[in-house]
């Protein structure tokens, strides 16, 4: 019997976040692939397009006009995903098959720049700073409102994300109910600190710094890592040093150490392929329902589906959607290639 190597050999991975398992395979990144390449959209986009939604001046599909914003600019989503009228329901309790409730919220979009052409590695530091500002004003209005008990904040980049608009922007869902990935999260993170009375990604972070095998950036307030139960290829994770639950909960040094360690991730995802890189990210932090949650621990994940280059993607299918997630190349090797990329974009060398 053969001693078994984790980095050769097919194991399954614990995620505590979520109570999950994934299944990695490292002897398949080996085989060749025929597989689907995707189209790689070209990069030339012009600062202004005239017949884009989100520019400045430019008339939405519901006929408002955008103002001629210089930073970031919210607006309601005009196609929302969630509703704010408050509806008449009484659940069936004896109901087993059938159930369903309204869910009542808010959806908006927030545009990053007013330049149609830049992603978050192109843009300047203190542009991002404002992108965080806008976040942090936003979890904090949602969340004052009396039926939101949770705000999502999310980007989903590139075309092959389903994102429908190239220019800089992303989204941010109120609601009334935790989501099921956020609840999932939630269950485990209390159980994990009633049972430490510390916070399940404080202690993982300072692991992860020990061994010091699946870092890709750190400076003084976050680090970024591939966790050790990733899914996607080049899954991320940034995560807070300090004890941080909330977004608001930055001081101004986090809020610049936060915008240059997402410059520096997105730089060096666009710098692997040398494409602007697909993916979406999410923040995940406090619930919005009144109550103390020092479970919580603000992090950040990335999921992008890039595989092998620019052109082939990871596809969640057959056993993925049947069985459990699986993973050929493994999170340290994954962690080492973004490691090594540099933090100067490719377009500027």
């Amino acid at each position: 019997m053969k001693n078994f190597d984790i980095n050769e050999d097919p194991h399954r991975r614990y995620n505590p976040l979520i109570n999950e398992w994934v299944l990695v395979s490292p002897h398949r990144s080996k085989r060749p692939w025929q597989g689907q390449n995707e189209t790689v959209p070209s990069d030339a986009l012009p600062e202004y397009d005239p017949t884009c939604y989100l520019c400045p001046g430019n008339v939405r599909a519901n006929g408002m006009v955008n103002p001629d914003y210089e930073s970031s600019f919210v607006f309601e989503n005009d196609f929302a995903a969630l509703k704010q009228e408050e509806i008449a329901f009484e659940e069936n309790s004896s109901a087993t098959f059938f159930r369903a409730k309204p869910e009542r919220g808010i959806s908006r979009v927030v545009c990053f720049s007013p330049k149609h052409n830049l992603t978050l590695p192109e843009m300047p530091v203190e542009a991002i700073e404002n992108i965080i500002h806008t976040w942090q004003k936003e979890y904090t209005d949602l969340g004052n409102v009396d039926y939101i008990n949770h705000v999502q904040i999310f980007e989903n980049k590139g075309s092959v994300m389903g994102c429908s608009n190239p220019h800089p922007h992303g989204q941010i869902w109120a609601q009334s109910s935790l989501p099921t990935e956020v609840e999932k999260t939630q269950n485990n993170l209390k159980a994990y600190f009633d049972k430490h009375n510390k916070t399940l990604l404080e202690e993982y972070v300072k692991e992860e710094l020990k061994l010091d095998a699946r870092i890709v950036i750190e400076n003084d307030h976050f680090v970024v890592l591939v966790p050790f139960w990733a899914i996607w290829p080049y899954e991320t994770m940034i995560v807070s040093k300090r004890n941080i639950s909330k977004i608001t909960d930055f001081t101004e040094t986090e809020v610049t150490d936060f915008a240059v360690i997402l410059k520096q991730l997105t730089t060096k995802y666009d710098n692997l392929f040398e494409t602007s890189f697909p993916y979406s990210s999410g923040i995940h932090q406090s619930p919005t329902d009144g109550e103390l949650h020092p479970e919580w621990h603000f992090h950040m994940h990335f999921y992008p589906p890039l595989l092998r280059s620019a052109t082939v993607k990871k596809f969640m299918v057959g056993y993925e959607m049947m069985g459990e997630s699986q993973r050929d190349i493994t999170p340290e090797k994954s962690a080492a290639f973004l490691r090594e990329q540099s933090n100067v974009h490719y377009k500027n060398r």
